[in-house]
């Protein structure tokens, strides 16, 4: 399947960058909402570190309780930005388990999952599956281009991306190359964003719900859901764009990273949503099983961090696959809607919360799943701009988990938008937003579909220069990948 890209950037279709800041004024009154892109008063473009709330008591006539409200959380704040990411990094990337970060919520912790939770969304955001496109289940933008398309050109990274063996992109590995963004983070990043379910094949998958054996190690009792386990290691050796798995592209271009930058501060941080949430947690145990996170360096050995953050994921393996996650310090942060199903299967009847799931596993009963990790549980009843809704993908989409993230502040704490994200992403793919913010649903398109207007006044689709399926060195590093994996079994 040939991938090609658009160069022709559509400035109608420019999402503003979080940066720009509502004015709480405007959005809290019906009758000033007309345009919420635009605030009616100049912005900065310079970030304040003084952060103010708009809050669900601005509906409230108690001017004084609105008032109190914002400034409490806005000295959280104060105090908490005094500290730069910098020097606290490793506790923002779970290294004692989010102790002490999410009642109240940390600040650097929600810009955090934030930020990686729009990774994720660029996988969606940049998918063509449009059914009536040639160029359907490709990547719209070419490596180089794809942050720039997506206005993320300022997160200062640079991408290689991951297919299917359906020939389907499936994600991205990038790699922080800014100086100025290492600094701010305290080290060099490797992401890895899974994108969700799209297409009727992916469906098919997530519904298989047996339990197979991972095979990532000697231990047999490590089981992970079928499905999840068939679109991770499988391939077609017959298709250019999937005759490496999804395992081994990651595998791969981990190994190619961690050889480049040997020697510095690095961290590898996954995130998904919903089926990319489970890859997302399959593959950083993976990436520790085969202890790529270990580097030697000057006759000590370096233990590279390995954290996730997911969104709306499902239970992935059994809790023999939990308890070896621990083992392997992979650090999970689960971020879940209280109203979304989806992180209630599989695993219906016998999960973490079964007294005696220990024992049945014991039985190879082959139902039984465990959730990894710390869970943040938000609640869009608490946020005033959504509607009450029956539609169950309201609760399960993702930018409205960034807009829940966003106004969370800790349990019981009244609901408070704390970075000003804008509102209207919540409305991209879903209607969940209330009327009279004048936010029309599944607003998130291309302009006339991709077609453009020739100088002939014909109307075409463009071609799209090909994408690249597989790095040259792919199969270098992936044999310097089973190398190392059967070394570091008798290192380690």
């Amino acid at each position: 399947m040939a991938s090609l890209h658009l160069h022709v950037h559509d400035p109608t279709r420019t999402l503003h960058p979080p940066t720009q800041f509502l004015s709480p004024r405007s959005i809290f009154s019906p009758r000033k909402t007309t345009n919420l892109l635009f605030p009616r008063k100049p912005v900065s473009p310079k970030l304040d570190t003084s952060l103010r709330c708009s809050s669900i008591t601005s509906l409230s006539p108690n001017k004084e309780e609105e008032e109190t409200l914002e400034e409490e959380y806005s000295n959280m704040d104060d105090h908490e930005i005094s500290r730069p990411l910098s020097d606290v990094w490793r506790q923002i990337q779970g290294c004692s388990d989010w102790k002490g970060l999410l009642d109240p919520m940390d600040s650097h912790l929600r810009r955090e999952v934030i930020r990686y939770g729009e990774f994720s969304q660029a996988c969606y955001d940049s998918f063509d599956f449009d059914p009536h496109s040639k160029y359907c289940g490709t990547c719209k933008y070419t490596g180089g281009h794809f942050f720039e398309k997506l206005d993320m050109a300022d997160r200062g990274y640079h991408l290689s991306s991951v297919w299917s063996q359906h020939a389907n992109w499936m994600g991205y590995v990038a790699v922080a190359d800014n100086e100025e963004e290492i600094r701010r983070l305290g080290r060099r990043d490797i992401v890895i964003a899974w994108r969700g379910t799209v297409t009727y094949l992916e469906w098919i998958h997530d519904l298989k719900d047996i339990l197979h054996p991972a095979h990532f190690s000697e231990d047999p009792s490590v089981k992970i859901e079928s499905g999840f386990y068939d679109l991770y290691t499988q391939k077609e050796t017959s298709c250019h764009f999937c005759s490496f798995s999804a395992r081994e592209q990651v595998l791969a271009e981990i190994k190619r990273l961690t050889e480049i930058y040997k020697g510095e501060n690095l961290s590898i941080t996954v995130t998904g949503h919903s089926l990319g949430a489970a890859l997302a947690l399959l593959s950083a145990y993976d990436i520790a099983e085969m202890k790529l996170n270990f580097l030697e360096n000057g006759g000590s050995v370096e233990r590279i961090p390995i954290t996730v953050f997911s969104f709306a994921g499902p239970r992935v393996g059994n809790l023999k696959f939990k308890e070896r996650c621990d083992e392997l310090g992979v650090k999970v942060l689960r971020v879940v809607n209280v109203h979304d199903k989806v992180p209630l299967v599989p695993g219906i009847f016998a999960n973490e919360k079964f007294q005696h799931q220990k024992y049945i596993e014991t039985m190879s009963f082959p139902w039984s799943y465990a959730h990894v990790g710390v869970q943040l549980a938000l609640d869009h009843t608490q946020s005033y701009f959504l509607k009450h809704t029956s539609d169950l993908r309201c609760a399960h989409n993702l930018e409205a988990h960034l807009h829940l993230v966003d106004g969370y502040h800790g349990p019981g704490r009244p609901f408070c938008l704390a970075t000003k994200r804008d509102i209207a992403l919540v409305n991209k793919s879903c209607e969940f937003l209330k009327s009279e913010y004048d936010v029309p649903p599944y607003w998130w398109q291309d302009l006339n579909k991709g077609m453009e207007r020739t100088a002939d006044g014909r109307w075409v689709l463009p071609e799209r220069p090909r994408m690249e399926a597989h790095p040259p060195d792919t199969a270098h590093h992936l044999e310097q990948v089973l190398k190392f994996a059967k070394s570091s079994v008798e290192s380690f």
